[in-house]
């Protein structure tokens, strides 16, 4: 009985597709990041919370013009529960989503050792930082940006004058996505940041977490309960999570909101910008230093 057997022919062959070089290997690594980050091509699991966290922060809207609707007949003005000011507030809410995500988009290449083979070249460093940044900020900016669409859309459509309405509103055509812009970048970076320092996500969601609220909490015991308008503190500057949202008063109103902790504070506003683009040089920092030793 003669045995009998197969020939395969498994030989590699040489690549001979394009080579797009750093820029195409960051685009596609910030790909990857925004998937991971919503959970494309992954379990429903990895899909519940971002969608959850989106319809949340977009529920506002919907109850705003739908009282709107209802009530446009029967009262000479619309009315509004919440403005687009009030509503960069709360996508802070997305604070949440930043403690889950940044960890996951970060903290498994480094568990799991992917990190030499990812950092084979062309892809350097500078790269990695710039598309896990980009990828958290872009996803933060439309979840917060998408249902001020809803809001001015909405509103336009069940106000009387539509033309009117959008004419009267045109400042919000730049207000809303700088203001959102700024939030955006802000918590990405410190999210990504906290995150690089360790490789367990369940360590970096809470450190991430501790830190806005250690501070708030620290800022509100420096403030006092007995804080009046227009007699802010610059201890109100220790609350982290509330640095953007004193950004946003400047961009809506040119000034910190008076009836905040930081209102009527001497160079309230000028100390706010400071801070705020100090945070991100510490955040954009202590990534690269994080990763400098791909360069090398």
């Amino acid at each position: 009985m003669s045995a009998t057997g197969a020939v395969y022919d498994r030989g590699y062959r040489p690549y001979e597709g394009a080579r797009g070089g750093r820029g195409a290997a960051t685009v596609a690594l910030y790909k990857a990041s925004m998937r991971r980050a919503v959970g494309i091509r992954r379990s429903w699991r990895q899909k519940f919370a971002p969608f959850v966290l989106l319809g949340i922060v977009t529920i506002p809207a919907i109850v705003n013009v739908g009282i709107g609707y209802v009530t446009r007949d029967q009262l000479g003005d619309q009315i509004q529960i919440i403005d687009y000011r009030d509503y960069v507030g709360v996508s802070s809410a997305l604070l949440l989503f930043v403690a889950l995500v940044a960890p996951d988009v970060i903290c498994p290449d480094r568990r799991h050792h992917v990190l030499p083979l990812m950092f084979a070249r062309p892809l350097t460093g500078r790269d990695y930082v710039l598309s896990k940044v980009g990828a958290i900020t872009t996803i933060l900016f439309l979840f917060s940006f998408l249902p001020q669409v809803v809001l001015f859309v909405g509103s336009m459509l069940v106000s009387d004058d539509a033309l009117g309405y959008f004419k009267d509103h045109l400042d919000i055509l730049w207000q809303v996505p700088v203001a959102v812009a700024a939030l955006a970048v802000y918590y990405a970076v410190v999210g990504l940041a906290i995150a690089s320092l360790t490789d367990r996500r369940i360590v970096a969601g809470a450190a991430i977490i501790g830190l806005f609220l250690v501070t708030s909490i620290s800022s509100a015991i420096l403030v006092g309960e007995d804080h009046r308008p227009d007699e802010g503190t610059l201890a109100a500057l220790i609350n982290v999570l509330a640095v953007p949202l004193y950004v946003r008063d400047l961009v809506f109103l040119g000034h910190v909101d008076p009836a905040s902790d930081l209102g009527g504070a001497a160079n309230g506003g000028l100390f706010v910008m400071i801070e705020f683009v100090g945070v991100l040089l510490v955040g954009i920092a202590v990534l690269l230093h994080r990763y400098r030793w791909v360069e090398r």
